[in-house]
Protein backbone atom coordinates (compact mmCIF):
# COMPACT_ATOMS: atom_id res chain seq x y z
CA UNK A 1 0.00 0.00 0.00
CA UNK A 2 1.54 3.28 -0.48
CA UNK A 3 2.01 6.22 1.58
CA UNK A 4 -0.36 8.05 -0.12
CA UNK A 5 -2.90 5.92 0.99
CA UNK A 6 -3.79 4.76 4.35
CA UNK A 7 -5.79 1.87 5.18
CA UNK A 8 -7.60 0.87 8.77
CA UNK A 9 -9.54 -1.73 9.95
CA UNK A 10 -12.14 -1.50 12.74
CA UNK A 11 -15.23 -4.25 13.44
CA UNK A 12 -15.77 -5.20 9.78
CA UNK A 13 -15.17 -1.18 8.73
CA UNK A 14 -12.03 -0.55 6.03
CA UNK A 15 -11.47 3.04 6.30
CA UNK A 16 -9.07 4.30 3.12
CA UNK A 17 -7.73 7.67 3.85
CA UNK A 18 -5.95 9.66 0.65
CA UNK A 19 -3.27 11.42 2.34
CA UNK A 20 -1.50 14.01 0.21
CA UNK A 21 -2.85 16.70 2.62
CA UNK A 22 0.19 19.37 1.87
CA UNK A 23 -1.34 18.97 -1.55
CA UNK A 24 -5.23 19.05 -0.21
CA UNK A 25 -5.04 15.06 -1.27
CA UNK A 26 -4.63 16.15 -4.86
CA UNK A 27 -5.53 12.45 -6.82
CA UNK A 28 -1.55 10.83 -8.13
CA UNK A 29 -1.16 7.57 -10.15
CA UNK A 30 0.03 6.54 -6.56
CA UNK A 31 -2.62 7.01 -4.76
CA UNK A 32 -5.06 5.83 -7.38
CA UNK A 33 -3.11 2.54 -7.41
CA UNK A 34 -3.19 2.54 -3.48
CA UNK A 35 -6.81 2.99 -3.57
CA UNK A 36 -7.53 0.48 -6.06
CA UNK A 37 -5.48 -1.88 -3.98
CA UNK A 38 -8.07 -1.24 -1.13
CA UNK A 39 -11.25 -1.68 -3.09
CA UNK A 40 -10.04 -5.05 -3.89
CA UNK A 41 -8.89 -5.87 -0.55
CA UNK A 42 -12.81 -4.48 0.68
CA UNK A 43 -14.26 -6.89 -1.84
CA UNK A 44 -11.98 -10.07 -1.49
CA UNK A 45 -11.93 -9.90 2.49
CA UNK A 46 -15.26 -11.58 4.25
CA UNK A 47 -14.68 -9.78 7.11
CA UNK A 48 -14.69 -6.57 5.77
CA UNK A 49 -18.36 -5.41 4.88
CA UNK A 50 -18.65 -1.41 4.17
CA UNK A 51 -15.53 0.68 3.27
CA UNK A 52 -15.05 4.50 3.86
CA UNK A 53 -13.39 6.60 1.86
CA UNK A 54 -12.24 10.28 3.41
CA UNK A 55 -9.11 12.49 3.07
CA UNK A 56 -6.17 13.55 5.32
CA UNK A 57 -5.88 17.10 6.93
CA UNK A 58 -9.70 18.27 6.53
CA UNK A 59 -9.91 17.97 2.66
CA UNK A 60 -11.65 15.26 0.76
CA UNK A 61 -9.73 15.22 -2.41
CA UNK A 62 -9.14 18.44 -4.94
CA UNK A 63 -8.92 16.55 -8.16
CA UNK A 64 -6.16 15.70 -10.71
CA UNK A 65 -2.85 16.47 -9.17
CA UNK A 66 -1.92 19.26 -11.98
CA UNK A 67 2.13 19.16 -11.67
CA UNK A 68 2.05 15.32 -12.21
CA UNK A 69 -0.44 16.18 -15.50
CA UNK A 70 1.83 18.65 -16.71
CA UNK A 71 4.41 15.83 -16.56
CA UNK A 72 2.41 13.43 -18.19
CA UNK A 73 1.18 11.09 -15.43
CA UNK A 74 -2.23 9.93 -15.61
CA UNK A 75 -3.66 9.39 -12.01
CA UNK A 76 -6.20 6.83 -13.59
CA UNK A 77 -5.91 2.56 -13.59
CA UNK A 78 -6.42 0.88 -16.77
CA UNK A 79 -10.36 -0.42 -16.58
CA UNK A 80 -11.21 1.36 -13.45
CA UNK A 81 -10.71 4.85 -13.96
CA UNK A 82 -9.80 7.86 -12.14
CA UNK A 83 -8.59 7.12 -8.72
CA UNK A 84 -9.02 3.56 -9.26
CA UNK A 85 -12.73 3.41 -8.54
CA UNK A 86 -14.87 6.02 -10.59
CA UNK A 87 -15.06 3.15 -13.77
CA UNK A 88 -15.27 -0.21 -10.83
CA UNK A 89 -16.52 0.96 -7.62
CA UNK A 90 -16.65 -2.35 -5.27
CA UNK A 91 -18.99 -4.61 -4.84
CA UNK A 92 -19.66 -3.79 -1.24
CA UNK A 93 -20.98 -0.57 0.32
CA UNK A 94 -18.39 2.38 0.14
CA UNK A 95 -19.28 5.98 1.83
CA UNK A 96 -17.61 8.65 1.08
CA UNK A 97 -16.44 11.09 4.05
CA UNK A 98 -16.39 15.07 3.04
CA UNK A 99 -14.00 17.29 4.73
CA UNK A 100 -13.14 20.58 3.00
CA UNK A 101 -13.52 20.02 -0.68
CA UNK A 102 -14.73 17.77 -3.23
CA UNK A 103 -13.56 19.28 -6.33
CA UNK A 104 -13.56 18.03 -10.00
CA UNK A 105 -11.90 14.60 -9.64
CA UNK A 106 -12.50 14.90 -6.09
CA UNK A 107 -15.91 14.95 -6.64
CA UNK A 108 -16.07 12.14 -9.52
CA UNK A 109 -14.72 10.33 -6.65
CA UNK A 110 -17.26 11.02 -4.04
CA UNK A 111 -20.19 10.49 -6.59
CA UNK A 112 -18.65 6.73 -7.51
CA UNK A 113 -19.57 6.12 -3.44
CA UNK A 114 -22.44 4.83 -2.43
CA UNK A 115 -23.16 6.79 0.50
CA UNK A 116 -21.51 10.15 1.42
CA UNK A 117 -21.50 11.72 5.00
CA UNK A 118 -20.19 15.91 4.57
CA UNK A 119 -19.19 18.31 7.09
CA UNK A 120 -21.48 21.45 7.31
CA UNK A 121 -18.16 23.24 6.04
CA UNK A 122 -17.84 21.28 2.91
CA UNK A 123 -17.86 22.60 -0.69
CA UNK A 124 -18.66 20.66 -3.68
CA UNK A 125 -17.56 21.28 -7.23
CA UNK A 126 -16.28 20.65 -10.86
CA UNK A 127 -14.44 23.47 -12.02
CA UNK A 128 -12.73 21.91 -14.45
CA UNK A 129 -13.72 23.90 -17.42
CA UNK A 130 -12.21 27.22 -15.63
CA UNK A 131 -9.07 25.26 -16.54
CA UNK A 132 -9.84 24.39 -20.06
CA UNK A 133 -10.74 20.36 -19.35
CA UNK A 134 -14.21 18.44 -18.81
CA UNK A 135 -15.22 16.93 -16.03
CA UNK A 136 -14.25 13.54 -17.71
CA UNK A 137 -14.15 11.12 -15.35
CA UNK A 138 -17.74 10.88 -14.70
CA UNK A 139 -18.36 14.14 -13.33
CA UNK A 140 -20.41 15.29 -16.62
CA UNK A 141 -21.86 11.76 -17.54
CA UNK A 142 -22.74 10.88 -14.06
CA UNK A 143 -23.54 13.66 -12.15
CA UNK A 144 -26.70 14.24 -13.76
CA UNK A 145 -27.84 10.66 -12.75
CA UNK A 146 -27.82 12.38 -9.27
CA UNK A 147 -28.87 15.84 -9.44
CA UNK A 148 -31.10 17.68 -11.58
CA UNK A 149 -30.10 17.77 -15.45
CA UNK A 150 -30.14 21.63 -15.37
CA UNK A 151 -28.53 21.90 -11.67
CA UNK A 152 -25.78 19.36 -13.54
CA UNK A 153 -25.52 21.66 -16.58
CA UNK A 154 -24.49 25.00 -13.94
CA UNK A 155 -22.50 23.54 -12.54
CA UNK A 156 -20.37 21.93 -15.26
CA UNK A 157 -20.70 24.93 -17.86
CA UNK A 158 -19.97 27.62 -14.76
CA UNK A 159 -17.56 25.53 -12.63
CA UNK A 160 -19.21 27.03 -9.27
CA UNK A 161 -19.12 25.32 -6.01
CA UNK A 162 -21.78 24.31 -3.63
CA UNK A 163 -22.38 24.44 -0.26
CA UNK A 164 -23.20 20.79 1.95
CA UNK A 165 -26.72 22.37 2.50
CA UNK A 166 -26.97 23.00 -0.91
CA UNK A 167 -25.84 19.30 -2.09
CA UNK A 168 -28.08 18.04 0.54
CA UNK A 169 -31.43 19.68 -0.64
CA UNK A 170 -30.36 18.26 -3.79
CA UNK A 171 -29.79 14.82 -2.77
CA UNK A 172 -26.01 14.20 -3.97
CA UNK A 173 -25.31 13.91 -0.17
CA UNK A 174 -26.58 12.05 2.36
CA UNK A 175 -26.46 13.90 5.73
CA UNK A 176 -24.72 17.00 6.89
CA UNK A 177 -22.80 16.83 10.20
CA UNK A 178 -21.42 19.82 12.44
CA UNK A 179 -18.69 17.47 13.48
CA UNK A 180 -16.03 15.21 12.08
CA UNK A 181 -17.58 13.49 8.84
CA UNK A 182 -15.27 10.39 9.03
CA UNK A 183 -17.49 9.89 12.81
CA UNK A 184 -20.93 10.37 11.37
CA UNK A 185 -19.41 7.83 8.02
CA UNK A 186 -18.63 5.55 10.66
CA UNK A 187 -21.84 5.48 12.80
CA UNK A 188 -23.41 4.79 8.96
CA UNK A 189 -21.04 2.14 8.26
CA UNK A 190 -22.17 0.90 11.49
CA UNK A 191 -25.71 0.45 10.92
CA UNK A 192 -24.87 -1.61 7.63
CA UNK A 193 -22.64 -3.76 9.07
CA UNK A 194 -25.40 -5.06 11.67
CA UNK A 195 -27.72 -6.00 8.71
CA UNK A 196 -26.99 -9.57 6.93
CA UNK A 197 -23.94 -9.01 4.36
CA UNK A 198 -25.55 -11.25 1.69
CA UNK A 199 -28.75 -8.58 1.17
CA UNK A 200 -26.75 -5.65 1.95
CA UNK A 201 -24.85 -6.64 -1.69
CA UNK A 202 -27.02 -7.82 -3.52
CA UNK A 203 -29.69 -4.84 -2.63
CA UNK A 204 -26.49 -2.60 -3.86
CA UNK A 205 -26.60 -4.71 -6.97
CA UNK A 206 -30.18 -3.86 -7.74
CA UNK A 207 -30.13 -0.63 -6.99
CA UNK A 208 -27.11 0.14 -9.22
CA UNK A 209 -28.16 -1.92 -12.10
CA UNK A 210 -31.73 -2.15 -12.66
CA UNK A 211 -31.93 1.79 -13.86
CA UNK A 212 -30.66 -0.19 -16.69
CA UNK A 213 -32.94 -3.05 -17.01
CA UNK A 214 -36.36 -2.95 -19.58
CA UNK A 215 -39.05 -2.35 -17.56
CA UNK A 216 -40.43 -6.04 -18.58
CA UNK A 217 -37.83 -8.03 -17.44
CA UNK A 218 -36.86 -6.09 -14.52
CA UNK A 219 -38.60 -8.63 -11.84
CA UNK A 220 -36.93 -11.57 -13.98
CA UNK A 221 -33.78 -10.37 -13.54
CA UNK A 222 -34.29 -9.47 -9.30
CA UNK A 223 -35.69 -12.85 -8.65
CA UNK A 224 -32.48 -14.09 -10.07
CA UNK A 225 -30.26 -12.14 -7.97
CA UNK A 226 -32.40 -12.43 -4.79
CA UNK A 227 -32.92 -16.50 -4.87
CA UNK A 228 -29.59 -17.38 -3.91
CA UNK A 229 -30.34 -14.87 -0.74
CA UNK A 230 -33.78 -15.78 0.38
CA UNK A 231 -32.35 -19.57 0.73
CA UNK A 232 -29.20 -18.39 2.62
CA UNK A 233 -28.37 -19.11 5.91
CA UNK A 234 -28.43 -15.98 6.88
CA UNK A 235 -31.77 -15.20 5.92
CA UNK A 236 -33.07 -18.37 8.53
CA UNK A 237 -30.19 -16.71 10.26
CA UNK A 238 -32.03 -13.34 10.60
CA UNK A 239 -35.76 -14.83 10.94
CA UNK A 240 -34.64 -17.10 13.84
CA UNK A 241 -33.19 -14.17 15.67
CA UNK A 242 -35.81 -12.06 15.18
CA UNK A 243 -38.23 -14.79 16.42
CA UNK A 244 -35.55 -15.44 19.17
CA UNK A 245 -35.09 -11.42 20.12
CA UNK A 246 -31.70 -11.62 19.84
CA UNK A 247 -28.56 -10.19 17.61
CA UNK A 248 -28.35 -11.55 14.27
CA UNK A 249 -25.13 -13.85 13.81
CA UNK A 250 -24.01 -13.57 10.30
CA UNK A 251 -22.41 -16.00 8.37
CA UNK A 252 -22.62 -14.59 4.91
CA UNK A 253 -23.29 -17.57 3.59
Amino acid sequence: MSEEVLTEVDNGVLTVTINRPEAKNAMTKAAAEGIAEAMDRLDADDSLRVGILTGAGGTFCSGMDLKGFLRGESPSIEGRGFGGIVQKPPVKPLIAAVEGYALAGGLELMIACDLVVANKDAQFGIPEAKRGLVAAAGGVMMLPDQIPERIAMELALTGDFISADRAYELGLINRVVDGSAIIGARELADRIVANGPLAVRVSKQIIKESRGWPMDERYTRQAQLIAPVFVSEDAREGAAAFAEKRVPNWKGK
